[in-house]
């Protein structure tokens, strides 16, 4: 019997919304037929259904994806994610967004991505390493340190790619650039962690700089407190915004004095969310989208702010931790508003950068400090928010349109230069 999804059928289509941003920077620039073709659609879509005893004797198959949306600037680049709505649209997304985040911050990589539609956390260890060696089985004539790299998304982290890293090197001898996101003790990078966090940070600060903000007079609302939330929570609060609100999928806490984010993370590390956290009052995730504070980060999954609920949106600025946390259709409205975003291609795009110098050290078989770590991924970070910015001035248009007009541009000029075949 197959996993069974719980996919929301309500929410805009992931892949929807990124064609459409595709297509408004496609006009702007009047890009050529050909290349809209070309960038429109995925190289290869890969389905596989994988059969996994069970702890109780069971079996289950499971179904897995893994889309490369293109390799025209190396080999194509991007996370797997365990979630019980992951299906092909959305996968398709992201593999997307990931081709656009790579070529946007200058990295020689394509764009791809991976999930499997189950519920991590209802599976125990042992079947979620027999899940994860399955799927590494099923894919290792896509997996390859010249060819298609995985990297820890929601669900999964360093643990699941050990095992994926493990796997593919039993069938092909040591590999440890097959994957990134790997424990330091199996050749995972320093910084990886805190990564795209610090990316979040680093667009936030670039972004009140050019509005003319005062960061310690600003409010701050993360929704969505994990990896990525959590680590931009702490990072801006040592800027000097105030943390008035986070939260995960067990609910929110506001305070508008400001919040103990290092007590909300011991509180995590200890339960495995906040739940009974005793922070601040209780609100919930959607109350806290709507808050009246300078900068929102969404930080949790894609399409939390939609059609229906933008015109509540009452923040200055959004800054995209996660991807696709904002649909298409709801960008009309922002933009409307005159809200500020810095888009999920550019203000997260500090995990791929950090996992792109993962890839060199295990090329390469030397190893960087973190501060050398930091010092090679802040020029990458701040050179393309520079760009965008640029982009959004000389075009008249939204970050977002910005951002994929400086992404098209790399990926049509590479395509270009390939020549026809």
């Amino acid at each position: 019997m197959a996993e069974i999804k719980t996919k929301i059928l309500e929410r805009p289509s992931p892949f929807a919304s990124l064609i459409a941003r595709f297509n408004e920077a496609a006009n702007i620039i009047d890009l050529a037929q050909r290349f809209r073709d070309i960038l429109s659609a995925p190289e290869r879509v890969m389905i596989v259904h994988l059969p996994v005893k069970l702890d109780d004797g069971t079996t289950r198959v499971f179904e897995g994806y893994r889309v490369i949306h293109s390799t025209v600037l190396g080999p194509s680049k991007g996370g797997i994610r365990y979630a019980p709505f992951v299906d092909l649209d959305e996968v398709k997304a992201l593999a997307g967004w990931m081709s656009f985040k790579s070529a946007l911050v200058g990295l020689p990589y394509g764009g791809a991505k991976g999930g499997i539609t189950l519920n991590p956390k209802v599976r125990s260890v042992d079947e979620l390493e027999r899940i994860t060696r399955a799927y590494t089985r099923a894919l290792k004539d896509v997996f390859g340190e010249d060819s298609d790299i995985p990297a820890p998304d929601m669900g999964t982290s360093s643990r699941e790619m050990t095992w994926i890293f493990h796997e593919y090197s039993r069938i092909y001898g040591y590999t440890p650039g097959v994957v990134t996101g790997k424990p330091l003790g199996l050749g995972g990078s320093k910084g990886r962690v805190p990564a795209t966090g610090w990316g979040v940070m680093r667009s936030s600060m670039q972004a009140i700089e050019k509005l003319g903000w005062d960061a310690n007079s600003c409010t701050c609302a993360v929704q969505g407190f994990g990896n990525v939330g959590s680590w931009a929570a702490k990072l801006l609060l040592e800027q000097g915004l105030k943390i008035v609100a986070i939260s995960d999928n067990t609910g929110g806490f506001y305070n508008e004095d400001g919040l103990d984010i290092d007590g909300a993370i011991a509180h995590i590390k200890e339960y495995g969310h906040l739940g009974k956290w005793e922070g601040g009052s209780h609100l919930t995730n959607e109350e806290l989208l709507t808050l009246d504070v300078d900068v929102l980060v969404p930080a949790a999954i894609e399409n939390v702010i939609t059609g229906e609920n933008a015109e509540n949106i009452q923040a200055g600025m959004i800054v995209e931790g996660a991807n696709g946390p904002v649909s298409a259709e709801a960008d009309v409205t922002l933009d409307r508003k005159g809200i500020f975003i810095v888009p999920d291609i550019l203000a997260n795009a500090g995990g791929v950068a950090v996992s792109y110098l993962e890839w060199v050290q295990n090329r390469r078989g030397h190893y960087y400090s973190e501060q050398e770590i930091q010092v090679k991924t802040n020029p990458i970070l701040s050179t393309a928010f520079e760009q965008v910015y640029e982009a959004h001035k000389t075009y008249d248009c939204s970050m977002r349109i910005a951002a994929y007009i400086v992404a098209i541009k790399r990926l049509a000029e590479a395509i270009d230069l390939e020549g026809n075949f």
